[in-house]
């Protein structure tokens, strides 16, 4: 590439130090594609005849063949999967493949390259969303009305229902397709033409180029087109943050698959045993998810790193960004793919979520309300329940079994309702209440948005 300014070859270790082939190889289709537009504004601006067009356009053709096929030789030598390319392209077509890095610059391509990459992966990565959207909506459907206890600092709260709950990831991987959404919006501009850092006298139709390659439009300042990496960061970081989504869904699931819970059960296909304990079942699954969630977070820390001292514009510093994203977008799409079958698999043992969900205790605030609505000022009555409470813990007496008028006067013997379960979650009907009708009211929306 630079054998005209240096006199000796690059050292082997040099080489094996900065090769990116190794990982960036799978730039291949976008790479392709680029060159043929780029190729494509040349003929169109006089620097190709069509003849040489032609043999560009087939030649890229019949590379991209053979790597899809596994037929390609990568070389460390020529460092990437661009150099890669136009080097086998010129041995097999001649002279006419060394014109095609005419008016462009390696900074440039792999930039354009990279967003298409980036773009392909995004709508792939909010279809595996979905997917798991549609699981979780599935099991919430199931379990709409298994209600079940609803917890704060992992200790019982109020009661909610199992559908209400699940719905809660349906929310959070909504925001998450919309974030890729978003941010597929602003890496979809192309940003090739900006050459090395400031373009190039050799001008072609940026905006024809960027046409084709399916681009809205062009970015329009070279420096920043060379060096931005903000949309390789804002993907990564919603992905990490999906990967938290997802961590958070499998320590849900792991502490309800224990035994002092035992509120869910998962197929045996999504679980392991112990190679000891011959009664184990242990779901791997979901610990491999929570702890694969640190290699996200880990990706994200380290392309900001990266990027976050380098003065304008390109820095062999930006070659970094790929195995983060790479890596990345596999661990998530597999943690997706993965956890929407188990998901689809996984019971509810309603028995055991009814059980827990009876405890009187989980009426307290709703006993503190009955008490507002009889005029008590809130502070106050939180204050009474609080005492039922502790009296009821000291006799070892059922909440809803005390003799509440004897604690207080603005108790009557009317407090018998107030622990009927059914009751109590019909009585919440503001919207994302777990009221059984509202959560079903949600399904058949949630069903509607992602048929």
């Amino acid at each position: 590439m630079w054998k005209g300014r240096f006199t000796q070859d690059t050292s082997s270790l040099v080489q094996q130090f900065g090769e990116s082939v190794s990982y960036d190889w799978r730039l291949f289709p976008h790479d392709i594609a680029g060159s043929i537009a780029h190729a494509r504004a040349q003929k169109h601006a006089g620097f190709l005849t069509d003849e040489e067009f032609s043999a560009i356009e087939n030649g890229l053709l019949a590379i991209r063949k053979d790597i899809e096929d596994g037929n390609f030789e990568f070389k460390t030598s020529l460092e990437d999967i661009h150099m890669n390319i136009e080097a086998e392209l010129t041995r097999r077509i001649g002279p006419a493949g060394a014109k095609l890095h005419t008016a462009r610059s390696r900074n440039d391509q792999v930039a354009t390259d990279t967003r298409l990459y980036c773009r392909a992966q995004v709508d792939s990565l909010v279809e595996s969303m979905k997917n798991l959207q549609r699981a979780l909506l599935d099991r919430a459907d199931v379990y709409a009305d298994t209600v079940m206890p609803g917890y704060t600092h992992l200790q019982r709260g109020q009661p909610v229902t199992a559908g209400h709950h699940f719905l809660a990831y349906v929310e959070m991987l909504d925001r998450d397709v919309s974030r890729l959404l978003d941010a597929r919006k602003r890496l979809n501009i192309s940003p090739l033409g900006s050459g090395a850092l400031a373009g190039s006298t050799i001008n072609l139709d940026r905006h024809a180029i960027a046409q084709e390659l399916g681009f809205d439009g062009v970015t329009t300042n070279s420096m920043d087109a060379i060096a931005d990496r903000d949309y390789i960061a804002e993907i990564i970081f919603v992905i990490a943050l999906c990967g938290v989504h997802l961590s958070r869904l499998s320590e849900d699931l792991i502490l309800w698959c224990s035994a002092e819970f035992s509120f869910a059960h998962l197929a045996d296909a999504h679980t392991t045993g112990s190679s000891l304990m011959p009664q184990k079942k242990n779901p791997d699954v979901c610990e491999l998810t929570r702890g694969k969630t640190g290699r996200l977070m880990g990706n994200l820390v380290a392309i900001l790193t990266a990027i976050k001292g380098l003065p304008l514009t390109y820095n062999r510093d930006l070659q970094e960004d790929k195995e983060p994203l790479f890596d990345s977008i596999d661990t998530l799409h597999l943690a997706l793919t993965v956890n929407t079958e188990m998901i689809l698999a996984m019971t509810m043992r309603v028995d055991h979520c009814a059980a827990a969900a009876a405890d009187p205790m989980l009426l307290a605030t709703d006993l503190a309300d009955y008490l507002v609505k009889k005029g008590v000022p809130f502070r106050h009555a939180h204050e009474l329940v609080g005492k039922a409470v502790a009296e009821a813990i000291a006799s070892k007496t059922p909440l809803d079994k005390l003799d509440l008028t004897k604690i207080s006067e603005h108790y009557r013997n009317d407090t018998a309702e107030i622990f009927q379960l059914s009751r109590a979650l019909k009585a919440r009907t503001n919207p994302g209440c777990p009221n059984p009708e509202i959560v079903r009211q949600q399904i058949s929306r949630w069903q509607a948005q992602l048929a």
